[in-house]
């Protein structure tokens, strides 16, 4: 079996070396034909929550269609960072537990809060649990890189994730696709779309069955102990009364049944409890571990066209992720770090926008409520008495704003924009093991304010400064009430960028420099040499680029490629144990990048391959633990008709290690997926 993994892994990369010989046969296709390249279609997105030509945004903002989706083998959210400059998703070792880094700005595990807020479908994911959604039926996923602080609220600091689902209409279309791969992956998926009555009501309902071996093996019992299955499903309702009148509901569902988390101690963890020193992916836990955990979503949209400039969106959403987690956190046969976890995050939002796309004055206005709740139970056992443990507690709260954005034309080539939105927050904290109780509120201002200058056709720039915010919050074990809340963490953008389609619409060029200033940094202070809670003690500052390109050489041949850099160092920052003035903030890329090409012959003959690379990161203040830089090589090659497709692919083809040791303040490492070579089969109908 290893033997023939090798030769596939072998033609894989042989794969991507084909890429000369295909410029060659490029070339020869170009002389058949004087002018058969083809030109880049027009996108349009929903970023700033009107539908706009993605290359008249001034934003920066990566946009993944269905077909993209498709080709660079993106299952999940998980997987959209790798095409998306100045993005990574932390994995924390627990399925579904994913805390985002956008332009290096990143929220510590103990926040429970993300700084780039994730919409499926209007619905807000502001918590790194339940952070992951199965990408199918998709019609684009949107990233928006910078603050977003005016037209969607907290926790969109850093940016925002809008995935969009195809509308269903009255066209019937249905997929279904097998994709069988490495250590028993088994991956199922279907989608169908109808009408139910021409014109005025439609469905469509989508779902997957995925599961894999794990990579860490339990010595106690000589099986992978970090299996992963996972189901979803979603379904979706659009009934269309009348031309101005379009309601959707979206209602999907999750459920994991996953094993053990993907970490073990490090030697100087291990050492720190008198264990053995851990082998590197084994692990001699005396009870498994699990993940049964699942989430919850559904939204309503309502849109209502007054008139031709004029319309009226409504968007209900609810989201509930219920977490229950067994891990044996010493993986050794003694009971010494066990948890039992239970944990449940649920939100419920409203929004009503008022818009005029009027083309002397574009204006949007709108009001926002939400509610959440947040409950918390783990139970710690040890053989160590003094590490006995019983946690629980809840917390729960309001949000409302109102905000607004404008675009005024100046002149034909000009036009300004600006936005200000006031949002306000209420919170409730009761620990139920303590019997205490304490509460917050914060509330926070964030404008904006841009100006894009077309200079050619096909080409356009801008300047922009907006605000960010994240929510503040609780520490759930102060002791001390100073330290029982935390405010809100603020951060200022100053954008300039470019956005261009040249040589006849054949190249697609965009660029963005920018400055970051953040302040009130929320961060684990140490306040002792043996106590520590997030505050507001740091300020930082930082800068970076992004480019990104696409090309289409021929009507056959294409080539993608993203960069981004960020420098991000605390301005001030001390506590009890150290200074950290002039050290780079954790999980703060160095750069990131990704160079991917295609050949889609009008025969049939698809070949893909991507190189994706994640620079130096570390993950702690002192910047003593970090992961070294790495570079990831996926390959596809297959073969396409117009009902169906086959195709041979590899992800991290070449088995690079890219381990995430010394996270949690140097105790743990997380392992990094190995490679994965697979055959996946499509039929469409």
């Amino acid at each position: 079996m290893r033997t023939l993994i090798s030769r596939i892994t072998g033609l894989l990369i042989a794969v991507c070396l084909l890429f000369p010989g295909l410029e060659i046969l490029a070339e020869e296709e170009t002389k058949k034909s004087k002018s058969n390249m083809l030109q880049f279609e027009t996108i349009t997105v929903t970023a700033q929550k009107a539908e706009e030509n993605a290359r008249e945004v001034p934003m920066g903002i990566t946009v993944l269609d269905y077909q993209g989706i498709e080709d660079q083998g993106i299952e999940s959210t998980v997987h959209i960072a790798d095409f998306v400059p100045n993005l990574i998703l932390v994995d924390n070792g627990v399925s579904a537990f994913y805390s985002p880094s956008m332009r290096g700005i990143h929220a510590t595990v103990e926040t429970l809060t993300v700084t780039t807020g994730l919409y499926i479908d209007g619905v807000p994911v502001l918590v790194p649990a339940g952070y992951d959604d199965s990408l199918l039926n998709i019609e684009r996923v949107e990233v928006l890189r910078g603050p977003q602080g005016t037209l969607y609220g907290k926790n969109t600091e850093a940016g925002a994730i809008n995935i969009i689902t195809r509308q269903p209409d009255n066209e019937f279309r249905g997929i279904v696709s097998a994709d069988v791969g490495e250590d028993n992956k088994k991956q199922f998926t279907f989608s169908l779309s109808s009408p139910i009555q021409k014109d005025t009501l439609y469905f469509s309902l989508a779902g997957k069955s995925y599961e894999k071996d794990g990579y860490i093996e339990n010595t106690q019992t000589g099986e992978p102990a970090n299996d992963k299955k996972h189901w979803y499903g979603k379904l979706q309702l659009r009934w269309t009364p009348t031309d101005r009148l379009d309601i959707t509901l979206i209602a999907s569902r999750t459920q994991y049944d996953d094993g053990t988390n993907n970490v073990n101690l490090t030697e100087m963890g291990a050492a720190a409890f008198e264990l053995p020193a851990p082998e590197d992916r084994k692990i001699s836990p005396d009870e498994p571990g699990y993940n049964k955990s699942s989430s919850d979503a559904q939204s309503m949209k309502i849109e209502y066209q007054i008139s031709d400039t004029l319309s009226l969106t409504s968007v209900t959403a609810n989201w509930v992720f219920k977490e229950s987690v067994y891990g044996d956190w010493d993986f050794n046969p003694v009971k010494l770090m066990h948890f039992d976890n239970d944990r449940e995050f649920s939100l419920t939002s409203q929004e009503f926008r008022l818009a005029s796309s009027a083309e002397e004055l574009k204006w949007l206005l709108g009001i926002y409520f939400d509610q959440n709740k947040n409950k918390f139970h783990t139970e710690g056992e040890s053989m160590v008495p003094q590490m006995v443990s019983t946690t629980k507690y809840e917390y729960s709260g309001t949000a409302n704003a109102i905000f607004g954005q404008a675009t005024l034309p100046l002149t034909e080539k000009v036009r300004v924009t600006g936005g200000l939105r006031y949002e306000e927050q209420k919170a409730d904290f009761e620990n139920m093991v303590a019997n205490t109780s304490f509460d917050g509120s914060w509330d926070e201002v964030s404008p904006k304010i841009s100006v894009d200058y077309d200079i050619a056709p096909g080409f356009m720039t801008y300047a922009s400064t907006t605000k960010g915010y994240r929510s503040g919050g609780f520490n759930p074990y102060a002791m001390d009430p100073e330290y029982e809340t935390y405010d809100e963490e603020i951060l200022m953008s100053h954008e300039v960028g470019f956005k261009s389609l040249l040589m006849d619409q054949h190249l697609s060029l965009n660029g963005t420099f920018f400055y970051l200033q953040i302040e009130d940094m929320q961060i684990s202070q140490a306040i002792s040499p043996s106590e520590a809670y997030v505050t507001n003690a740091a300020k930082a500052s930082g800068t970076g680029v992004e480019l990104e390109l696409a090309a289409t050489l021929t009507d056959s041949l294409g080539i993608e490629a993203s960069y981004g850099t960020v420098d991000i160092r605390f301005d001030e920052f001390s506590d009890a144990v150290g200074d950290y003035e002039g050290n780079r903030s954790p999980y703060a890329p160095e750069y990131t990048y990704n160079v991917g090409a295609y050949y889609r012959s009008p025969g049939g003959i698809y070949v893909r391959g991507d190189l994706i690379s994640c620079g130096r990161i570390y993950f702690d203040k002192r910047n003593e633990y970090a992961r070294d830089a790495y570079q990831l090589v996926n390959a596809k090659v297959g073969y396409e008709r117009e009902n169906w497709d086959v195709y041979l692919y590899g992800k991290n083809v070449t088995d690079t290690e890219y381990n995430s040791e010394g996270f949690w303040d140097g105790f743990y490492t997380g392992y990094s997926e190995p490679r994965e070579i697979g055959v996946k089969g499509t039929y469409r109908f």
